[in-house]
């Protein structure tokens, strides 16, 4: 089952440093992380959001690549690749996959100038050792889809 945690941090650069550990952690697999993201409020008040998955990159390849076998069918393979990228971009930006942008802007907007939240979607992890490298932070719990009782026992963890 994956879990959705938002972290409330204190600044942009703290949510940056929790998403590079978490992808460290990732790394050293003690945390399977299916997607991940940060907002931050601007100096203007204005939702800033950073997210690791890019769609419409991924979206844009993958049309070039149908784009490019189906020019070729019609003889214009330059055509169908120019065509099958724009359409696999705008696919891209429209899919919405991971963690849901809508709940990433609400709860950015509920952020305080100057505040940031980390939105991390994970299948499994080493709780102990991810708790550990996040105490640093001083993270509080914005948001879970835990049982209430993991809950208390993930703030538990991260004030002790």
């Amino acid at each position: 089952m994956t879990h959705l945690v938002v972290l409330g941090l204190d600044s942009r650069d703290d949510a940056e440093r929790v998403l590079a550990v978490t992808e460290d952690l990732a790394k050293q697999e003690l945390l399977q992380r299916d997607d991940a993201a940060y907002a931050y409020k601007d100096d203007k008040g204005k939702v800033r959001i950073h997210q690791t998955m890019n769609m419409t990159g991924a979206g844009a390849a993958g049309g070039a690549l149908w784009g490019t076998l189906i020019g070729l069918l019609f003889l214009n393979p330059l055509a169908g690749l120019a065509v099958g990228a724009a359409a696999g971009a705008v696919a891209g930006k429209l899919t919405d996959v991971g963690i849901s942008d809508d709940l990433i802007k609400q709860v950015g907007k509920q952020l305080q100038d100057g505040k940031a939240a980390v939105f991390l979607l994970a299948r499994s992890a080493t709780v102990d050792r991810v708790v550990d490298a996040l105490k640093p932070f001083s993270p509080t719990i914005i948001q879970t889809n835990l049982t209430k009782e993991r809950e208390e026992e993930l703030i538990a963890a991260l004030q002790s």
